[in-house]
């Protein structure tokens, strides 16, 4: 809308609206939720530091320094000014990318939780009495730093600490016995002197010092959160649902929202509010007048709903590319007011045809449908179902710091892209050795032997649909395992057993096997059963063959009790069986004919450089040493299948043909190497940081490298440095190798002698030295480096070449040593006279800085060898580690992690060849020290002119790739138009964003509203408030919705509603007055895990762990499922062990190995830190204990007081045990303030029916703050137990989005994991249901063996007929004569319903059925009932469950329980049906609103200044 004067229409628009609502106009209505942590803000100070610290730990300690004493700067200035200022000391330390990213870091509140971990941890010292910081040394502690050194002096006879991954070392090279822990306020005047002293001490080799967060003062401030969604989705009005006796709204104003850019009507108000500012609150009430006179919300029909995402697109497509995001936010976050505008957009024709063209691209790039949606940043597939915005934080500073290095080099343009696209090739984690050698022998041959020959041959097989994981029966050598063995090895014996079953089971594996056998010249095989067994198995495949004598040794091993090795006997008892005319000292004996090849075995182990044996090999792959155990391999061969994927992507590009030998093409690989050195292919690397100074250094200037940071030393020597090469001419080389050592030593000398052998035989290296002295650094000890040094500066390269020949040579040394002058050693043709002139004036400053680097940067103590090859540091090396074979390998490797392609892109710039190679080796280093990543997409359109939404980013600045693929009415569209605001603030952005619309919609594609809770910043509110809470708010919503709120959090968010008067499952704005305001909280974080069984290679069903820590070690407890061993755990940030359950889980099991965990795998003790807002997943394996083998978890029957602690749903558990006693367990949901009234009435009448006592289970996820607040008077009251369960939706499970189905979904899939297994049968009934028998005959039912008992659907009431939909169709035929039964009312035996894995049965099955959106259309009633022939039901008698809707008048009077089903004929709304169907309904209901009237009285008069609360 133009500026300039106003419209006389809307002048008298405005005069219209204000005359009809009069001077005052009403509060404005809005619905707004916050969410908050449960733990108390944390300081932004400390934060700050967490996040530094993730980039260095130097800059940790650096940045500690600046702010030491910060606080003071807090007093007498605004939170926001001291904001400023901690942002201005971040800033030394960090670039402007990492700035912008550390503010959306404190934004997010993302190291809150680390902070509160540590402070977890400080709690269970505990702290001494009075003090603001105190030092913890061996156990003992102290608040004043002259009580240290008498604490110091005793400390070694005191158990050191248990330090933890994420604890903050001071830097020092060398780490003393004594470790002291210092727990303080960063910023503090405490904390500035306890550092002092200990940091001084420290750099003095004292002792370790580890600081850990301790804010004695805890903030009495709720801290607000960010990074999650809330929607209001629109219920159906079919059935009435609201508790219209409790419709109340808060009457609290809220605050403004960043409204722009919404249109109503085609008025831009956000441009209207700034040409005329003055009209500001008519504009305001204008906009609502016509947001409630126009019905947006009436059902579009069918042909308006045909194009309108292709309408929307049009519509931001058209917009300035400034506004385009903000108006596709607009659009897609309030759809349900926004549609009816989108009819009337006219289609953009030519971004019709061109949207039709990129959707055939993508279908065959990316396999990419219309109205999917994905993400691309640099080329990284971000996948926001599975990402949340702290993991996409995470991402940004990984690929924002690796970008600023590269622009620091001089980088810059589309250049860092290309060379991030090349990163994910830079990792490949396995190596594999060649398997073609005649050492091994074969068993078997899958491609020749007889036993494989019905199995096809082709290739192409492997594109064939088969099970998951699968190994295919392909008859050819795809998959091979060879066995390094020692056969006099005790742990042969098991191995052998292991490959004779994979053998016999014909599972298509070629097995293999070297045996490493005494290699004398003359041995008797009377006395050594290594060779006895040789020369039996040579013997045996000459009469028969291979086959055949593979049986016979495994013969001879199964004679072999365990625990024994291998003897003659063994192998002489099989022979005189097989042969028993054979001479047996012919074939043993020390002149045998049969052993041939016996030392060849050995000489191959040796030239592989493999560990000590046994070592196992799967195409060439070794295992590593924690997987050479029998019951680990077993569960190793799993992963084998892996390889699958490999060979078939090479199958379908055509490099794998029928031509072509298999194992030829897997040895073809890059993987493959010469042989095994753990140094150099070992996962630990260590790479140094070529980041180029932001400001000018002097690279000559010796005397200030002290006092540079380690980047900046590196810089130095790296631009300082001379190189050797195998050629003269100027090359720009991939390969660039640093020899670090001490050159007047004889081992230095050896190193570099040898690594100038490989120079001397490669045309890919450069050569350069570091010297490392071992003692102090003078002229006389350091003869040999200077001369070197000085060769290396005025020297060309041949005769620098032969000069350090020359000079390396121990004779020279020796001759040096005794007098001789260095100008005997030069050869002819040299510089000589610079070479002495610079030897004789060099003195030893390049030395001293050398010996610096070494120390502060490499972590080298004085004479410690180590080879740096692009950056990577391989050492500190022994004697004699490397050989030139070595140096092959390493190069090799070096070439392969992308060295060489980097070369070709630096190649295409033109630089010169010393930077050239220069910037191999940086770039080299920085892409293979970030962590492993997805592949890597170019994603290409075939056109962009007018379905995509392009914003170009800053040139001069390092950018970020993003490329965008979405549906404009999608609920992706919701997150992504946010999310995409805010990282072009945050970062600079190259933004391609495709419109992958849907054409021809036949229904409305969103229907609710959304908003994504994440700012830039945090942001300061009215009266300079600082930081403003965020939430989110929602304005402008129709009245006559009907609405739901629901909160879109990370996975492993466990939420709760904790504050709302306000019935948030039916929210009725017409019936409210202000806003709804809804307060949820965090209340723990998910823990989540996968274990098996290492021996049966299983899940180890009803196994249970509990969490706790040292002082209160049963916390919370889990069971394991059958479905990939999950399980899930609760907890706040902290510290916690992990144990097995006591009772028949630690009875049974052991703890075998952990991953992800903070202990190490060799610790008993199974310690987990949660620190982060990011899921954690941890690996466990069990295997059971010796005496244990045949006990099986789920057959002996738990008595309540083994079980009595209970499970992850939502207890912590008291100390007594509970003793055996009889009790009724109920089961139920609700959400909204209609059921939770109708649950009250339904426990009620369970309560008034029974004697037994009863114990309620809640499902808490969705239960109102109201209902959870009367519950324990009503406990009290009634003399009930209860217990709220809760469970999170586990990620791998598909997630339901409408919230009745995900209720439905916790209604019957996690029945096996939410009870303790000490519940031996649990009822089911609905919220709706009044019960009119005593449920302890139900629970007493003799079930039949089925896992659980429903009521069929009533027949009776005929004239509903036509409604039965179960009596026809898919459900007649797939039910048969079986009855369709309804799930109002179940009972379940828990103990049948797991010894069955009924659960691990149902998830299976609803995972394969709700993929498609037509099935499972009543979620917790079809998928019991569609899987009745697999988990049978046991059909309860009629009267269990009367129904008006279904069953005839005349059968209610047997009735057990009534249940208010919704009619689908008369559509009466359920409290109507409730007092009309049910006589003691109103009195069941009357009592408990009374009771309700009297606790609030009671806390009336108990605080009257607090009238109001939840009840």
């Amino acid at each position: 809308m133009m500026a300039g004067p106003m419209p006389l229409f809307v002048a008298g628009m405005l005069f219209l609206s204000v005359g009809q609502r009069g001077a005052e106009s009403a509060p404005r209505k809005a619905v707004t939720a916050r969410l908050a942590a449960k733990w108390p803000a944390t300081p932004l100070l400390l934060e700050a530091s967490e996040f530094i610290a993730e980039e260095s730990n130097e800059k940790f300690w650096q940045f500690l320094e600046t702010v030491k004493e910060l606080t003071i700067y807090q007093k007498g200035v605004s939170e926001h000014s001291y904001y400023d200022l901690l942002l201005k000391k971040a800033g030394q330390f960090l670039s402007n990318l990492q700035i912008n990213l550390l503010k959306f870091s404190l934004s997010l509140r993302a190291f809150s939780p680390t902070i509160q971990m540590f402070r977890q941890i400080a709690a269970l010292e505990p702290p001494p009495k009075g003090c603001n910081a105190f030092v913890v040394i061996h156990g003992k502690s102290t608040c004043k730093t002259n009580e240290i050194k008498k604490l110091l002096m005793s400390a070694q006879s005191r158990p050191k600490p248990y330090l933890f991954k994420g604890d903050h070392k001071f830097p020092v090279l060398k780490e003393p016995a004594v470790v002291v822990i210092l727990y303080a306020e960063v910023g503090t005047k405490d904390f500035a002197t306890f550092h002092n002293v200990l940091s001084e001490k420290a750099q003095k080799g004292e002792f370790v010092y580890i600081l850990r967060h301790f804010v004695k003062k805890r903030s009495t401030e709720k801290m607000y959160l960010s990074g999650y969604g809330v929607e209001l989705a629109i219920k159906s009005t079919e059935y009435k649902a609201m508790d219209e006796s409790q419709v109340e709204g808060t009457r609290n104003r809220t605050e403004e929202e960043d409204n722009k850019d919404s249109e109503v009507q085609g008025f831009l108000f956000d441009t209207l509010t700034e040409n005329h500012p003055d009209l500001k609150d008519n504009l305001k009430e204008l906009k609502k007048y016509l947001i409630e006179s126009s019905d947006n919300t009436e059902p579009l029909k069918l042909w308006e709903l045909k194009d309108i995402s292709l309408q929307a697109a049009s519509q931001i497509l058209s917009a300035p590319v400034y506004n385009a995001l903000r108006v596709m936010k607009d659009i897609a976050q309030n759809f349900p007011v926004k549609a009816r505008s989108l009819t009337r957009v006219l289609v953009n024709q030519q971004m019709r045809k061109e949207i039709e063209e990129n959707q055939k691209r993508l279908h065959e790039s990316l396999e990419l449908k219309p109205g999917e949606a994905r993400v691309f940043l640099n080329g990284l597939p971000i996948d926001l179902d599975l990402r949340d915005p702290f993991s996409i934080l995470e991402t940004l500073k990984i690929e924002g710091k690796a970008m600023h290095v590269l622009h620091s080099l001089g980088i810059k343009g589309d250049l860092p892209s290309k060379f991030m696209r090349l990163a994910s090739q830079s990792q490949d984690a396995s190596y594999a050795l060649d398997i073609r050698h005649s050492a091994i022998v074969w068993v078997n041959n899958i491609e020749t032997d007889a036993m494989y020959n019905k199995w096809p041959s082709s290739f192409q097989e492997l594109l064939k649909p088969a099970y998951a994981g699968m190994m295919r029966q392909i008859r050819r050598n795809l998959y091979n395992m060879i066995l390094f063995i020692d056969p006099l090895q005790e742990e042969a014996a098991g191995f052998i057993k292991l490959i004779e079953l994979i053998y016999t089971q014909k599972v298509p594996l070629r097995l293999g096997f070297v045996f490493i056998l005494n290699t004398d010249e003359v041995v008797d095989g009377n006395k050594d059963a290594g060779v006895a067994l040789w020369r039996a198995f040579n013997f045996i495949a000459d009469e028969m063959d291979i086959p055949h004598a593979f049986v016979s040794l495994f013969y001879m091993y199964r004679q072999v009790q365990d625990g024994r090795i291998l003897s003659v006997d063994n192998v002489k008892r099989i022979l005189y069986r097989q042969f028993p005319q054979a001479d047996m000292e012919e074939i043993l004996g020390p002149d045998s004919y049969y052993d041939d090849r016996r030392k060849a075995g050995a000489m191959f182990y040796k030239k592989t450089g493999l560990g000590p044996l046994p070592q196992a090999l799967f195409n060439g792959v070794p295992f590593n040493r924690k997987e050479m155990n029998i019951a680990e391999l077993e569960t190793s061969l799993l992963k084998l299948v892996d390889t699958t994927e490999a060979f078939q992507r090479a199958v379908s590009k055509g490099l794998l043909h029928d031509h072509k030998d298999a194992v030829d093409f897997i040895m073809e690989q890059q993987n493959v190497v010469s042989h095994i050195n753990d140094r150099i292919l070992g996962d630990e690397r260590r790479y140094l940081n070529f980041e180029s100074p932001s400001v000018p250094i002097d690279v000559n200037d010796h005397s200030t490298f002290f006092f540079l940071d380690s980047q900046d030393k590196t810089f130095v020597i790296s631009e300082n440095m001379n190189y050797v090469t195998k050629q003269d001419e100027a090359l720009i080389y991939p390969v660039t190798m640093w020899i670090v050592a001490d050159y007047d030593k004889s081992d230095g000398r050896q190193l570099l002698s040898t690594a100038l052998k490989h120079v001397k035989s490669s045309s890919h290296i450069r050569l350069g030295i570091v010297n490392n002295p071992t003692s102090k650094v003078t002229e006389d000890s350091t003869i040999i480096a200077r001369a070197i040094m000085a060769a290396f500066v005025t020297q060309k390269n041949f005769h620098l070449k032969n000069f350090l020949g020359q000079i390396l040579k121990e004779e020279t040394a020796v001759a040096l040593a005794a007098g001789t002058k260095i100008k005997k050693f030069f050869s002819p043709g040299m510089d000589s006279d610079a070479l002495e002139k610079k030897y004789n004036t060099m003195g030893v400053d390049l030395i001293q800085t050398h010996q610096i680097f070494c120390q502060e940067v490499l972590k080298l103590l004085p004479g410690e060898m180590a080879v740096i090859s692009n950056g990577r540091i391989i050492g500190p090396l022994k004697e004699d580690e490397l050989n030139t074979k070595d140096f092959d390998l390493l190069e090799t490797l070096t070439l392969n992690t992308a060295a060489a392609k980097i070369k070709s892109l630096i190649k295409e710039m033109g630089v010169d060849h010393k930077r050239g190679s220069n910037l191999v080796m940086q770039v080299n280093a920085l892409l293979s020290s970030l962590p492993i990543t997805d592949d890597r997409q170019d994603v290409e359109f075939f056109k962009d002119q007018h379905s995509v939404l392009k914003r170009n980013p800053e040139l001069s600045e390092p950018y970020f790739d993003v490329v965008g693929v979405v549906d404009p009415l999608t609920r992706e569209a919701q997150k992504f138009a946010h999310l995409f605001i805010v990282l072009g603030q945050v970062v600079n952005m190259k933004l391609r964003l495709f419109m992958n619309c849907r054409s021809n919609l036949s229904e409305i594609p969103l229907k609710s509203f959304y908003r994504l809770v994440m700012e830039p910043e945090l942001s300061v509110g009215p009266n300079n408030f600082f930081p403003l809470p965020s939430g989110a708010t929602f304005l402008e919503i129709p009245e006559s919705l009907l609405l739901t709120l629901n909160m879109a959090t990370p996975e492993s968010w466990l939420v709760e509603a904790v504050n709302s008067s306000y019935d948030l499952d039916n929210i009725h704005l017409k019936d409210v007055e202000g806003v709804v305001s809804a307060e949820y909280e965090l209340e723990y974080l998910l823990l989540e895990g996968h274990c098996y069984d290492v021996s049966t290679r299983k899940p180890p069903r009803g196994l249970q762990f509990t969490l706790g820590r040292r002082n209160n070690p049963f916390k919370v407890d889990t069971i394991v499922m059958a479905n990939l061993g999950y399980f899930q755990l609760k907890a706040n940030p902290g510290s916690w062990i992990l144990r097995l359950r006591e009772g028949r889980s630690e009875e049974i099991y052991e703890i075998f190995q952990h991953e992800g965990t903070d202990s190490s795998e060799s610790q008993e003790e199974v310690i987990v830190v949660l620190n982060s807002f990011r899921s954690k997943t941890i690996r466990i394996q069990v295997q059971k204990k010796p005496d244990s083998e045949n006990e099986d978890l789920l057959n002996e029957v738990t008595t309540e007081e083994e079980d009595s602690m209970g499970s992850f749903t939502g207890r912590t558990w008291e100390a007594d045990l509970e003793k055996k006693m009889d009790v009724l367990n109920i089961f139920s949901v609700a959400s909204g303030h209609l059921y939770e009234r109708f649950l009250r009435v339904m426990m009620l009448s369970v309560l008034r029916h029974t004697k037994t006592p009863v114990k309620f289970w809640f499902l808490k996820n969705y239960l109102s703050p109201t209902f959870k607040a009367l519950i324990p008077h009503m406990a009290r009251e009634y003399g009930f137990d209860y217990e709220l369960v809760q469970y999170q939706w586990p990620h791998w499970l598909h997630k339901e989005i409408e919230k009745q189905r995900i209720i439905w979904g916790y209604k019957i899939l996690f029945l096996d994991v939410l009870f303790p297994l000490a519940v031996e049968k649990i009822i089911f009934v609905d919220a709706d249901q009044i019960v009119r028998s005593d449920l302890k005959e139900l629970r007493d039912l003799n079930l039949r063996g089925a896992p659980y008992g429903y009521t069929p659907f009533c027949d009776s009431r005929k004239e509903m007929d036509g409604y039965r939909f179960w009596k026809s169709g898919y459900w007649a035929s797939h039910l048969g004569k079986k009855k369709y039964h309804i799930s109002a009312l179940y009972v379940v035996d828990l103990k049948i319903f797991r010894k069955i894995a009924a659960g691990d049965r149902l998830r299976g099955q609803y995972q394969a059925l709700s993929q498609d959106p037509n099935s499972l259309s009543n979620l917790d009633q079809d998928l019991p009932n569609n899987m009745i022939h697999q988990v049978p039901i046991k059909s309860l008698p009629q009267e269990w469950l009367w129904c008006e809707t279904w069953c005839s008048n005349e059968s209610k009077a047997k009735a057990k329980t009534i249940d208010l089903c919704n009619n689908p004929k008369t559509k009466e709304p359920k409290l109507e049906a409730a007092v009309r169907i049910v006589p003691e309904w109103t009195d069941y209901d009357s009592e408990i609103q009374k009771l309700i009237n009297r606790i609030r009285k009671e806390k009336t008069d108990r605080n009257p200044s607090h009238p109001k609360d939840e009840l």
